[in-house]
């Protein structure tokens, strides 16, 4: 079964080892120094640049549409046969929130608060972006169900980066 694994950066390469991934995801600030792990290919990896913020900020980049439509392209052309690590700086925002988008869209059939309640399971600390996961939602027609879900399990667990944890897709 093809599973989805969630890390800060500072344990990206532990992680990506540990799981014999074959594709990252990578969510992080424009700018932000970054070494894509050698067991990942060039083509099997996708970087993100946009800022952990729900409003505009000067200076940030505001989570939109083509951020969104960038991270359910990937994985849909993900294979599923290898894991697949998403990671951003400290894995509790914008990573959480891709995992979530990610398990909601290859697994359609899926209720919405059954995966945001195995996020949590998963992770205490998950505190999905809500701007990314309220585009996601109108993307995939999911009609509010994301939101909902992902505000029923509430602000995760104070941390200043998560645990890397794995999400399974059924």
């Amino acid at each position: 079964m093809p599973t989805l694994h969630v890390c800060p950066l500072s344990r990206l390469p532990e992680t990506v080892a540990a799981t014999d991934a074959s594709h990252l995801l990578t969510l992080i600030n424009v700018g932000t120094p970054l070494e894509r792990p050698a067991a990942i290919a060039a083509e099997n990896h996708v970087v993100i640049g946009v800022s952990d913020i729900a409003a505009s900020r000067d200076g940030h980049v505001l989570p939109a549409e083509e951020h969104v439509a960038r991270v359910l392209d990937f994985i849909r052309a993900w294979p599923r046969e290898k894991p697949l690590v998403i990671h951003c700086y400290a894995g509790i925002s914008r990573s959480t929130a891709a995992a979530y988008i990610a398990a909601c869209a290859l697994a359609p059939e899926r209720d919405e608060a059954a995966i945001a309640e195995a996020l949590r399971a998963a992770s205490p600390s998950a505190t999905p972006n809500p701007l990314f996961v309220a585009i996601a939602d109108r993307m995939l027609g999911r009609d509010g169900r994301m939101v909902a879900a992902i505000a029923r399990i509430g602000r995760g667990a104070d941390a200043f980066e998560g645990t890397p944890f794995s999400l399974a897709l059924a």
